[in-house]
């Protein structure tokens, strides 16, 4: 049940808080060891024992472990979508979405120990570029909150063809920029925020390039 506060504000019940602490605890659970040994070597129960709970348990919060990947991918969509919804109306929505996603990168930095750090950006884009099924889940529209400040800015819905062109475009950027940076494996842990918007900002100084003469065209 939820009660509300002195200012307004919903304020959850035990019940609603212990399930929240479990499923942010079954996700760390996640994190860790499909960094540790990637996604594809990992398992439900392995990450449900980590996480001291039953599969059935595990079932409850996440249908597959497919699930649990996506819900990691979310975070990185979540706050790139704040950071979108905070960009001019007027500009260019490739150049809003860089700038959201740099902004996103940038904001690990400081981020307080438990929130959204530099370290779990890097910990969850290792486990996505090791494991092919992830890469193409991370680009697979499924009308993301990212998508949805897009659908948002163009003035439609994210089921409009033009959001989807956008997000499919974008995706195969980001993929692009996450491979180069990425492409010795070996070396993954010593790869930084840093390192990732260099990556990124060179993709994109390349795509800009080569869709400036069809801009011209239009």
């Amino acid at each position: 049940m939820e009660v509300a506060d002195n200012r307004g504000a919903p304020v959850l019940g035990l019940r609603e808080r212990k399930k929240l602490r479990t499923r942010a605890t079954l996700i760390d659970a996640a994190v860790g060891l499909c960094d540790r040994q990637g996604f594809d070597g990992t398992t439900v129960d392995q990450i449900a024992a980590i996480a001291d709970v039953s599969p059935r348990t595990f079932s409850r919060y996440f249908a597959t472990k497919d699930a649990i990947a996506l819900a990691l991918i979310d975070e990185i969509l979540d706050h790139t979508a704040a950071q979108l919804a905070r960009q001019p109306a007027d500009i260019d929505h490739f150049e809003a979405m860089r700038r959201a996603y740099i902004g996103m990168a940038e904001a690990t930095k400081t981020a307080p120990v438990g929130g959204f750090t530099s370290a779990r950006l890097l910990q969850i884009l290792r486990i996505v570029v090791t494991s092919s099924a992830l890469r193409h889940a991370a680009i697979e529209y499924r009308a993301n909150p990212v998508d949805a400040v897009v659908a948002q800015r163009m003035g439609t819905t994210v089921d409009d063809r033009r959001v989807k062109l956008v997000a499919a475009v974008w995706g195969g950027l980001l993929m692009t920029a996450l491979q180069d940076a990425t492409r010795d494996l070996t070396d993954a842990v010593s790869i930084t925020v840093d390192d990732l918007i260099d990556a990124f900002e060179a993709t994109y100084t390349d795509f800009v390039g080569q869709i400036a003469p069809l801009r011209q065209l239009v």
